[in-house]
């Protein structure tokens, strides 16, 4: 695997946003040299990596002079300046659908259930129940559109046939969270489908949150 320009990944293994990136570059046959953000730890919004990212949050995507946040973002720069395999499918409409997808799982799902939200819940004296039934709602709201969408689209494996393209890149991880809080994906055969497939190519495999140096 090549590295572009001796490009720099800050991530942390369960990050599903990370997650993605780290399945994009597989796919494009791209590494990074990894540097990890605890984000448990809450290194993330420590004065080191905020001096780095402003933001606090993971992925961090530095090559040269660009830095650059927001895992879609990353996707679609890494999309473009190495256009082989592609990333999006052909036709106009396709790209639409597949970015739409995405933006389900990027917008709609993991915003509601990420790190910082689930503490503010704890600060606010939200159980453990109650937040698990907090993020299986909003998974399962999003896995619903999905679900649809992709019913329309065929069989599959994935989303848009047999090459795995930006909205598989984003469910694939939101499914992993999704059994980490419990979610019964019994209602999600075509989701299921994609995670299934997903499992058979090492692109997905090689980025699983079990498979990174920084995994507890």
């Amino acid at each position: 695997m090549t590295v572009p320009d001796n490009a720099v990944l800050y991530g942390y293994f369960r990050s599903t946003a990370a997650y993605r990136v780290r399945i994009a570059l597989g796919l494009k046959g791209l590494s990074a040299d990894a540097r990890y953000v605890h984000l448990r730890k809450g290194e993330q919004n420590q004065p080191p990596y905020r001096k780095i990212n402003p933001a606090g949050l993971v992925p961090y995507w530095i090559e040269g002079d660009l830095h650059l946040a927001q895992s879609l973002a990353i996707i679609e720069y890494l999309d473009e300046t190495h256009p082989e395999p592609p990333l999006l499918p052909k036709g106009a409409a396709a790209r639409a659908i597949a970015r739409e997808m995405a933006l389900v799982v990027c917008s709609d799902i993991h915003p509601i259930g990420n790190l910082r939200v689930l503490n503010r819940l704890i600060e606010m004296g939200i159980d453990d129940a109650a937040r698990s039934a907090w993020s299986q709602h909003w998974i399962a709201a999003g896995f619903d559109a999905i679900e649809a969408r992709l019913a329309q689209l065929g069989a599959g494996p994935f989303a848009f046939g047999t090459q795995p393209t930006l909205a598989d890149i984003c469910i694939v991880p939101q499914v992993f969270n999704a059994r980490r809080f419990g979610l019964d994906l019994t209602p999600y055969p075509r989701i299921r489908t994609i995670e299934e497939a997903a499992h058979k190519v090492e692109a997905f495999a090689a980025a699983e949150p079990g498979r990174q140096p920084d995994a507890e």
